[in-house]
């Protein structure tokens, strides 16, 4: 059985998330990948996704992973194929050959997330898909000050959304900034594995740090807490973007 390793962009806003809803109707991002993919190789293809991006969630660094079968393509010549079917807001950016063993999934040992703000008086028609409009100040320093508690190994409940369904809500953070060039405010961070809508929540709540409604500090105690309720709000989607994925 061959395994091939697919990275992948995308704009997100367009699409119910990345995994597919089968029966459902909806675009995904999955199921655009899978029907193109079957267009080419003649046959049934089904992958799997490193991330289950949610609606309106973009990447730059999406993995999948899938078996071609007997499509006879090397596969360093497979995104140039798929690019020509694609549609324009999907682009197959890189594949390669992988061991069987290999799972985009289950593989992984680190994933990047990035978070964009506009932060200006004057919203930009140009950032509207890929950035969250705040016209009000923000602190830059206050909010990261508050991301450093975020680091390390902690139980992120508070940072979870409601209904999820995980075994444990550990996780560990690499790296948790927040940087800023002009109108632009990047929350940036790297774990070994992110729960439910948590980078917005997170996101959200260093916000209200921001904004100069809660103390740095706080974050220790809503860490603490393991409440939902605890947390600020849950920023929009359009702002999330997955831009890496490693593997050892």
């Amino acid at each position: 059985m061959r395994n091939v390793k697919l990275t992948l962009a995308y704009d997100g806003t367009n699409y119910h998330g990345f995994q597919e809803q089968r029966g459902t109707g909806l675009p995904t991002v999955q199921g655009v990948l899978e029907k193109c993919l079957c267009r080419l190789a003649g046959r049934e293809i089904r992958v799997t996704g490193a991330a289950r991006t949610d609606a309106g969630v973009h990447a730059l660094g999406q993995v999948v992973n899938f078996d071609p079968g007997a499509w006879a393509i090397p596969a360093d010549r497979i995104p140039l194929a798929l690019n020509g079917v694609l549609p324009e807001d999907v682009a197959a950016v890189h594949a390669e050959e992988v061991p069987p063993g290999f799972h985009a999934r289950f593989s992984a040992r680190a994933k990047t997330y990035r978070y964009t703000i506009f932060n200006a008086r004057i919203p930009s028609p140009f950032w509207r898909r890929y950035s969250h409009f705040e016209p009000r100040f923000l602190d830059l320093e206050a909010m990261a000050a508050a991301a450093r508690y975020l680091r390390g190994r902690h139980d992120f409940a508070s940072f979870q959304a409601a209904g999820a369904d995980t075994k444990t809500t550990v996780r560990t953070l690499f790296e948790a900034e927040v940087t800023r060039t002009e109108e632009l405010i990047f929350f940036t961070f790297r774990g070994d594995g992110f729960l439910y809508n948590m980078v917005r929540i997170m996101v959200g709540t260093l916000v209200e740090i921001g904004l100069g409604k809660r103390p740095p500090e706080e974050i220790k105690a809503i860490l603490e807490a393991g409440e939902r309720a605890r947390a600020g709000p849950t920023v929009p989607a359009r702002g999330l973007c997955l831009v890496n994925v490693e593997y050892d």
